[in-house]
């Protein structure tokens, strides 16, 4: 399992093996900071992202609903994260 700067004091990433159905539900822990995951917006807008990419119809409306109450460069760790992830798979 992978993990990025952000996810260092969180849960471990899955692998790229991951369904959207996983990410989605990883994202939804960190939306909320509930699971052992800390709440952090940008790692939850990365794996909604990943889940979406993934088929997850739900997680394209959390990320549209999330990326309202964040920063623009927030947006942009969130979508360079996920471009790392991918790199790595």
């Amino acid at each position: 399992m992978l993990m990025s700067v952000e996810q260092a004091e969180g849960l471990p990433l899955p692998g790229p093996e991951a369904t959207g159905d996983e990410l989605f539900r990883l994202g939804l822990l960190y939306s909320t900071g509930q699971g052992g995951a800390p709440l952090d917006y940008v790692s939850a807008h990365m794996l909604f992202n990943l889940a979406a990419m993934r088929g997850s119809v739900e997680a394209k409306v959390y990320r549209k609903e999330l990326s309202q109450e964040m920063a623009s460069e927030d947006i942009a760790d969130a979508q360079r994260a996920a471009r790392e992830w991918l790199a790595q798979g």
